[in-house]
């Protein structure tokens, strides 16, 4: 089987001509017959690397999904496209599982989307032995491996489920967010050659990162929703308390927001969750709970109004912000007091201790994250083991804010470090500093080091953040998991020599994070709203952002043209094409008015 074929599917099915990247090579070796390792970013088109070889191939693909929510918009937006799909989860009941599968058996579907949990059923593995499967999709993948942020215990009987599988399909696992060594723990568990790994990078050209610190949360989310008034976002907190005290101040202030967390009722939260897909809100507020899977693209923003516990929950979070392609913002407001509540997490989890050192460290490099003045993308690309350039989008690459000199109090504080002889962390280390006289002070005998009380014009807090940014700027290390100590680095070492001088940035206000739509726009998303509701699927399914974008550039009005649009392929042509040209043609040939008639 040649790409020539895939490229044919690529365009006259789903309306692109070239590729993305990495989809090609991804294609190639599953038309190949290798077993596949495909890290690709969120909105990098990972979905199209099994659905194309499903359409050519003559058997079943098996997608296997982790939620519910992902497999009924996928299965939706194939079925608006023309091609035959369907899902077996726990939303079905017995009767219509056994149509289903009947139905699968007579060659009615090219994809079956389930969950990992069917796999561990000896019913269902018998009842997928009667079909003819070619290939097995595994998305999210770095569920499977225990060394990744969000491992899932029923992933663990995907290789079992391939080995009893009468067919032997070959295997492609695809991630957005997998460390070197949760791809080699992925590879090693599904049989996949690490030489069959397909990885594009980790860098999201459309999507902003910033960080905003020191500022009074609420108006800074009010302010932001103010300014990118009517488009879509998420907003994530760390515990239901907080997801339902956001919610009310936003509805407060006349925001469509709808909040989401498991301790909601299942319809609230199936309702909630439709609204927001459906476009009838405008911002979800919601746990970690909400959005793995969700295949809203026109997500404009995602804003972490408090901190995540790891920098690839982070990513993957941020990560559903843009993936339309277009220019969208991912926020951190970062306040210190919310790593405490991480940490508290992590204390009362059970996990065990090696566990738990490791989310600590994870936990201080989110910290860190928020407080590095380098680039941002930078800063996560070399986590993920690649080397990288300067974006020259995130807050950090365009901040223009004034740069202070506070090479004076790094020296205090470093100093400070060493007096201590690097035996304890930032909160003693902030306390000696500004002269606390508490009772681990007093029984350290801490009073008496040359550095107590050197900044006791100063809060505590403030030097703690000061500490979190020198740590973040590599002039401190924190070593060690739930109590680390403090360590001065060589560079911090130039700095106490007067080597080197230290330089912070001061609070950043809100800007409009992406460009305004035109009328025309407006109205096609209004006709793409309408049309969903009579549907009953999401807009997004009918078309992208994206793709209505490209309508107003290319402006068609017969049917070669429409074709000629980004995500437009046959099907949609033949559906939607003749409603979006009669009001592309309206906007096209509405009479001048008088102030452009009389216009130089």
């Amino acid at each position: 089987m040649d790409l020539a074929a895939a490229q044919q599917v690529l365009k006259t099915t789903f309306g692109y001509d070239e590729f993305r990247p990495g989809q090609k090579a991804v294609i190639e070796q599953v038309l190949a017959g290798e077993n596949t390792l495909a890290i690709m970013p969120t909105g990098g088109g990972k979905s199209l690397c099994y659905q194309i070889p499903a359409l050519l191939f003559t058997g079943l693909t098996v997608v296997v999904s982790p939620l519910i929510s992902l497999m009924k918009d996928q299965v939706d937006a194939l079925n608006d496209n023309g091609i035959a799909a369907t899902f077996i989860n726990s939303s079905l009941n017995n009767q219509e599982i056994n149509e289903r599968l009947q139905e699968l058996r007579a060659g009615d579907y090219t994809l079956l989307y389930v969950a990992p949990e069917r796999l561990d059923s000896e019913y269902f593995i018998q009842a997928l032995g009667q079909l003819p499967i070619d290939l097995l999709a595994i998305d999210e993948a770095h569920c499977i491996s225990q060394w990744g942020h969000d491992f899932r215990p029923s992933y663990l009987a995907l290789s079992t489920a391939i080995e009893q599988l009468p067919t032997h399909p070959q295997v492609l696992a695809l991630t957005a967010t997998a460390t070197e060594q949760v791809a080699q723990d992925i590879c090693q568990q599904l049989s996949i050659d690490p030489n069959e790994e397909v990885n594009t990078g980790f860098a999201r050209d459309n999507l902003n990162l910033a960080v905003v610190k020191d500022q009074d949360t609420d108006r800074y989310i009010l302010d932001y929703l103010k300014v990118n008034q009517g488009e879509a976002g998420i907003i994530y907190a760390s515990t239901r308390k907080e997801v339902m005290r956001l919610t009310k101040l936003l509805q407060k202030h006349h925001v469509k927001a709808a909040p989401y967390h498991a301790g909601l009722d299942d319809d609230v939260r199936r309702q909630n969750q439709e609204d927001f897909l459906f476009d009838r809100v405008d911002v979800m507020v919601a746990t970690n709970a909400f959005g793995m899977g969700i295949d809203k693209s026109n997500v404009r923003f995602v804003i972490h109004a408090q901190v995540p516990g790891t920098l690839e929950a982070y990513y993957q979070e941020a990560g559903r912000a843009g993936r339309d392609g277009l220019p969208s913002e991912a926020i951190l407001i970062f306040r210190p007091a919310d790593t405490q509540l991480q940490h508290f997490f992590i204390d009362e989890s059970e996990m065990d201790d090696e566990h738990k050192h490791r989310a600590y460290r994870k936990l201080q490099v989110m910290t860190q994250y928020a407080n590095t003045q380098g680039c941002l993308q930078q800063f996560i690309l070399k986590y993920f083991g690649e080397a990288s350039q300067p974006c020259g989008r995130c807050s950090n690459c365009t901040d223009e804010r004034e740069a202070m000199d506070i090479t004076t109090d790094a020296q205090k504080v470093l100093s400070c470090v060493v007096r201590l002889h690097s035996r304890f962390g930032k909160g003693v280390v902030a306390q000696v500093l500004t002269g606390a006289n508490n009772q681990r002070i007093r029984e350290s005998n801490l009073s008496e080091l040359s550095t107590y009380g050197l900044m006791a014009n100063q809060r505590q807090k403030s030097v703690a953040e000061l500490i979190d940014f020198l740590t973040a700027a590599g002039y401190l290390q924190a070593v060690g998991g739930q109590y680390p100590t403090l360590t001065v680095t060589q560079l911090g070492a130039d700095v106490l020599r007067g080597k080197a001088t230290v330089l912070r940035k001061t609070a950043r206000t809100v800007q409009q994070s992406v460009p305004e739509n035109s009328a025309l726009f407006e109205q096609l998303r209004t006709l793409r709203r309408n049309l969903a509701e009579e549907q009953q699927v999401p807009p997004f399914v009918i078309f992208s952002d994206k793709t209505l974008h490209s309508m107003c550039d290319v402006m068609p009005e017969d049917d070669a043209a429409f074709l000629s649009v980004r995500g437009v392929g046959q099907s949609k042509l033949e559906k939607y094409g003749e409603v979006f040209m009669a009001t592309i043609r309206a906007a096209a040939h509405e009479p001048a008015t008088a102030d452009s008639a009389t216009a130089d």
